[in-house]
């Protein structure tokens, strides 16, 4: 009970930050909490990064934050053996990706190489450098954010890395009213100032453990199978995989954990299959477009 008490103070915190977008901020949490990893994309100023720290501040565990650039290398990411000339052996150096959570800025403009070099990572939770094998800490929770395809000097995440994503979020445009507030409380300050940790690493550990507990009857199983059937079965999108199907199990899970139950229902499945499932259905498509997702909850009956 205490964790969920801390993990809805967080929420508010994040609210306090990333203003005007509630869905957004828990569908990030949740993405958390499912053990996954989340890619934001969006226009530049829209709160991306912001949003990323703030999540990343706001947990106490480890974090690094990466710019990625067109000519960042594997290693800049992974790490690399150096050679010690006292020792007359090679040293590994691991590079930020140890870390709990990682923010990788601007990932779409890294090449594809190095964007590559994040496959191994975010499946296995371990990175494989000269022959050896690393685990990484846990929790490991990486955060990207890319800007929109159009932008010069963006290189597309291939259906393999889009994959790893358990979720894809876009902020949008705050509303006039929300505008304006932003505007006011412009004084020179980030709102990421006096942002402090509410959660633990043990704290966050426990959650995510609960949320394997949370139960999901035969009926909805069968209403999220019945969603993936269907994508498999439309002419105009990629079809959702096995993994697609078990990263919205787990979402749908920690939606319900957060909504202070211990048990899902198809809203939960309904709520977060847009995030879990558009940028899987149609790689290509961008910012806040859910069409194809939409498609498939409008055509599949929903249990009672």
């Amino acid at each position: 009970m205490a964790g969920i008490q801390a993990l809805q103070q967080l929420e508010q915190k994040l609210n306090q930050v990333i203003l005007g977008k509630p869905q957004a901020v828990r569908l990030a949490l949740c993405c958390l909490l499912s053990e996954g990893h989340l890619l934001i994309e969006d226009l530049p100023g829209l709160g991306k990064t912001t949003l990323a720290h703030a999540l990343a501040l706001s947990l106490g565990v480890h974090y690094k934050r990466v710019q990625f650039t067109n000519d960042m290398l594997p290693a800049d990411l992974l790490g690399q053996s150096v050679f010690l000339r006292d020792t007359q052996e090679f040293q590994f150096r691991s590079g930020p990706i140890f870390s709990q959570i990682l923010l990788a800025d601007e990932i779409n403009r890294a090449s594809p190489r190095t964007q590559s070099a994040l496959l191994e990572a975010m499946e296995e939770k371990q990175v494989s450098v000269d022959g050896l094998s690393y685990a990484l800490p846990k929790p490991f929770f990486v955060i990207a954010t890319q800007n929109p395809l159009f932008h010069a000097g963006t290189n597309a995440l291939p259906e393999s890395q889009l994959d790893r994503f358990l979720m894809r979020l876009a902020l949008g445009f705050p509303d006039l009213q929300t505008e304006k507030l932003i505007l006011q409380q412009d004084q020179g300050q980030s709102r990421l100032e006096g942002l402090s940790p509410c959660i633990n690493e043990q704290q966050l550990l426990l959650l995510q453990q609960d949320v394997v507990q949370i139960k999901v009857s035969d009926a909805l199983l069968d209403y999220l199978l019945a969603l993936v059937t269907q994508s498999r079965q439309q002419q105009d999108c990629l079809p959702l995989s096995p993994r697609a199907a078990k990263a919205l199990l787990r979402a749908t899970k920690a939606f319900a954990l957060m909504s202070g139950r211990h048990y899902a229902t198809a809203e939960d499945v309904q709520q977060v299959f847009p995030s879990v499932a558009e940028h899987r259905l149609n790689p290509a498509s961008s910012r806040d477009n859910q069409s194809l997702s939409l498609q498939l909850l409008r055509k599949v009956p929903c249990p009672l």
